[in-house]
């Protein structure tokens, strides 16, 4: 086992906790799904910490159903990591759980690719926990307190898996107000970081991610089979990139031949990075950067008749709860319109959305019914979900979905 710089001092152990559930309860667990919520709690034998392990018992039969770590500041008051019986909740446990999730990852990694996600949360069975690597460099984040007690365990398990030379922690807002915790956000927990920044390949595209500072785990590695495909779709053609953040879609289009790139997004910090990113690779194709809000600048790019053979729009959530969904809806069609009228004869338009609470086939829905209205003859080329590296087990895991469209004037 790996030593691992400590990064709290518990004043608990993890104990066991017995639970019964309502019936709703009992056969949501029996589903499969990770999450168990308070309110189909009927019954727990004593109070828990974050953590404990929290053995789920059938209210008819009185057998076992689940185990899962208990997080009382939570909704979700149980994440499930085993279902159907008991299991214990050891190191042998993490570890047959995190060689099976790099099992998964094998093809990504004859690709010319040493960035993935090794630990896709509840989607490998580690709720609240994500962990990417980038080339060398394992970045950890959590997002629960259940995972304190078991950190050292994983943390190293996974350094080994990985076989990373370092190993950097990263929490979301809520650990960062854990009084259990005794680190910064961007510590270093194993080995040692020449550079904040850290480069790495993606389909033998170079790129770069700030694993201390920069957002998420540094880089967003969801959309790499999506940045890919529209390299392909750019040879010698023209390129616009819409909430463009570090450059993703704009850096494999000049990488494969584009002869002009448009990265537009709303933080010029973040087109300055796009702008790094690309002369990572040899291209010769022209870059350029629009500083602004996406929805002003592509009404003023209209405005300018200025078209593009392929215009990728690739918006942040905007759903991030269920009351936001419909005017996320709308915010998707006029995407689409707008996106639709900056195409060029016989271009491609590609639209993603990463708004869980917007499913799949209402995004694409959306999108068909926008579109047709524009009077312009257009085919559905393809739609695309999640790369390997971000296995969906459950309905809500499931985020991310595009469309390609191609219009035949």
């Amino acid at each position: 086992m790996k030593e691992i710089k400590a990064i709290c001092q518990l004043d608990y152990e993890p104990k066991r906790l017995a639970l019964k559930l309502s019936n709703s309860g009992e056969k949501h667990v029996l589903s499969g799904h990770p999450w168990l919520f308070s309110d189909r709690i009927e019954k727990i034998n004593k109070e828990g910490n974050p953590g404990d392990i929290a053995i789920v018992f059938s209210k008819k039969t009185n057998q076992v159903i689940g185990v899962g770590l208990f997080d009382p500041s939570s909704p979700i008051r149980v994440k499930l990591l085993h279902h159907q019986s008991g299991t214990a909740i050891d190191s042998n446990f993490f570890k047959e759980k995190i060689e099976a999730a790099y099992a998964k990852r094998l093809p990504l990694l004859e690709t010319k690719t040493n960035s993935y996600r090794l630990i896709y949360g509840e989607g490998d069975g580690f709720p609240g926990l994500i962990a990417d690597v980038y080339d060398s460099v394992l970045v950890i984040k959590l997002y629960s307190e259940i995972w304190l007690p078991y950190f050292e365990t994983i943390a190293s398990l996974l350094i080994d898996t990985s076989q990373c030379e370092t190993a950097v922690l990263r929490f979301s807002r809520n650990i960062l107000n854990s009084k259990q915790v005794s680190v910064e956000d961007g510590t270093v927990i194993y080995g040692a970081l020449k550079d904040d920044v850290v480069l790495f390949e993606e389909h033998g595209i170079a790129f770069s991610a700030n694993v201390i500072k920069g957002h998420k785990t540094g880089y967003f590695l969801d959309h790499r089979e999506n940045r890919r495909r529209v390299g392909l779709l750019s040879k010698d053609r023209t390129v616009l990139d819409v909430f463009s953040y570090a450059g993703g879609f704009s850096v494999h289009a000049l990488a494969n031949g584009a002869t002009e790139v448009t990265s537009l997004d709303i933080s010029a910090q973040a087109l300055e990075v796009a702008k790094s990113n690309a002369k990572l690779n040899t291209h010769s194709g022209i870059h350029k950067t629009i500083v602004g809000d996406a929805f002003q600048a592509l009404n003023n790019l209209i405005k300018k008749r200025k078209t593009f053979d392929v215009v990728v729009i690739d918006p942040p959530s905007f759903a991030k709860q269920q009351s936001e969904v419909a005017l996320a809806k709308k915010k998707y069609a006029q995407l689409a319109e707008l996106g639709a009228k900056l195409v060029a004869k016989n271009g491609t338009l590609v639209l993603a959305s990463c708004s869980s609470r917007v499913t799949a086939r209402s995004f694409f829905d959306i999108n068909l019914q926008t579109l047709r209205k524009q009077g312009r003859p257009f085919e559905v080329l393809d739609t695309t979900y999640h790369d390997i590296d971000h296995p969906v087990t459950f309905q809500e895991g499931a985020y991310l979905k595009c469309g390609y469209y191609q219009f035949s004037h």
